[in-house]
């Protein structure tokens, strides 16, 4: 039987931006929800600040399907930094900024598959870095060895400085230090995967699940990533 499945959102995108990957997930037999989050939620985690308040309601949504379900385990979908939040809280060691503000999630045995979506796994961005290199330092790569970790990332924009590609190659270069490579419009492929995962290029995929363009959830590429999880 398909486990329940969780969407993380991306960073100060709501849960209403992915009612229809969830609603497809739920077509294929994943008893699926979204982590209830608002724009707004997102706010607390500005400047640097560390996840913690999204961590907040990933573990409260994770617990929430599993008592549903009556199951000991889930599919966790994080989609662009909701990719990276997730390995925080597959984790055990302590995170946060100072020492009253440190919590520990281990997550981990809770999780079979976890997908990211267009995840920057790496950043040279200073307001991310910091979250972003306690992940890689304490969990480089396919860190779990009982979680299943697929990467998938969008071949779509070959980032140049020039009209119609600036946007890309900007966000590229902010991501990895190049901007003439290729990504999803946001993310290159090259931050995209991590070593040690089962590491999927779908061509033609736009970041963003408002695209007007298809996107990570749209069927075509749904239909390829989809088998990877539990």
């Amino acid at each position: 039987m398909p486990l329940p499945t969780v969407i993380l959102p991306g960073f100060l995108e709501s849960a209403e931006a992915y009612h229809s990957l969830e609603e497809s997930l739920q077509n294929l037999g994943f008893p699926t929800v979204t982590v209830p989050l608002q724009r707004r939620d997102w706010i607390a985690t500005l400047g640097g600040r560390p996840v913690n308040p999204i961590l907040k309601y990933l573990d409260s949504t994770v617990e929430d399907i599993l008592r549903q379900k009556d199951a000991s385990q889930i599919n966790l979908i994080g989609h662009s930094a909701g990719g990276w939040i997730s390995r925080i809280y597959l984790g055990e060691v302590a995170y946060g900024k100072g020492n009253l503000n440190l919590l520990t999630w281990k997550g981990h045995p809770k999780v079979a598959t976890l997908v990211t979506l267009g995840t920057p796994h790496i950043s040279s961005e200073r307001w991310t870095r910091s979250s972003l290199d306690f992940v890689n330092n304490n969990y480089p790569g396919a860190f779990h060895q009982k979680v299943n970790y697929i990467c998938v990332a969008g071949k779509t924009i070959f980032g140049k400085r020039k009209l119609g590609n600036w946007l890309a190659y900007n966000s590229y270069k902010q991501t990895c230090g190049e901007g003439n490579t290729w990504g999803d419009g946001i993310t290159p492929i090259k931050a995209a995967h991590l070593e040690g995962a089962t590491n999927l290029v779908i061509e033609n995929v736009m970041h963003s699940p408002r695209s007007p363009k298809p996107w990570y959830g749209s069927q075509q590429s749904l239909s390829i990533w989809s088998e990877y999880i539990a």
